[in-house]
């Protein structure tokens, strides 16, 4: 649950003005062109399918980008959750579907305050000094403080928004959770016109954070692997100490979070 003792690694954004920097090249190659000719021809469904929605997903990139183009996102240590509302109904869902609904209640009740709508985000537990535990949340010692870093929203009131560039995504987001209480916080982002992505991403590490999630501002929703949202790990993190222990004793992946 957020406390005044956790508003700094919210806020994790307070880099100088000269950082801004020029829009990567290299990294602008490495996105495929969309054919939005053609998308903008196909009739469009503004209906989401009943039920658990995949999430979009980031892949790698060599560096993190820079530019205009782009917006910065710190990558929390928690578990992806697709929290759901549909009429009086709340449901939350994992990355791979599981049904967490009973696990955090502090996120079912802002998403009942909510109206009908699809969110994506990142569940997040808090030690005591405000930073983000990913041994509480697999614990589940905290599960009853747990809230959501919400980051996308996929449907609102019943009309499918994953077609809606990301910028307006977001700015929706915002207004939707004006009001939503304690149990879900908008996950704050960089503009990519104001801050340079290595340095947003080098900030990152300095504070022990796992890494940046860079998206395209026109990017659209999608589920499965995106080549418009690229991650950056910071390598000393608690997540890749993680990865790394499980790379060298395959045995350890028994006692860690499916879910995740």
């Amino acid at each position: 649950m957020p406390t005044s003792s956790s508003v700094e690694y919210r806020r994790p954004f307070s880099l100088p003005a000269e950082v801004a920097g020029e829009p990567s090249m290299a990294l602008l190659s490495y996105i495929p062109k969309r054919h939005l000719s053609a998308a903008a021809a196909r009739p469009r469904d503004l209906t989401l399918p009943a039920g658990f929605i995949a999430p979009c997903l980031p892949m790698t990139a060599p560096c993190p980008p820079s530019g205009p183009l782009w917006l910065h996102e710190i990558k929390h240590d928690g578990l992806r959750i697709i929290a759901r509302k549909d009429g009086r109904q709340v449901r939350l869902y994992s990355r791979p579907g599981n049904d967490l609904t009973q696990r955090f209640p502090l996120i079912v009740e802002a998403m009942a305050r909510l109206p009908s709508c699809t969110i994506d985000g990142e569940a997040i537990a808090c030690d005591d000094s405000g930073s983000s535990s990913f041994d509480l949340l697999q614990g589940r010692l905290r599960d009853d403080r747990v809230f959501l870093y919400a980051f996308d929203l996929i449907e609102l009131d019943g009309k499918d928004r994953r077609r809606d560039a990301l910028a307006h995504r977001k700015i929706d987001l915002v207004r939707l959770l004006a009001d939503a209480g304690p149990g879900m916080v908008a996950n704050k982002w960089a503009d990519g016109g104001e801050l340079n992505g290595p340095a947003i991403f080098k900030h990152a590490c300095s504070l022990g954070l796992e890494g940046i999630v860079s998206k395209r501002k026109d990017s659209r929703y999608f589920s499965g692997r995106s080549p418009y949202w690229l991650a950056m790990k910071n390598p000393a993190s608690a997540a890749m100490r993680r990865e790394a222990d499980e790379d060298r004793e395959p045995q350890l992946m028994m006692t860690t979070d499916p879910d995740a």
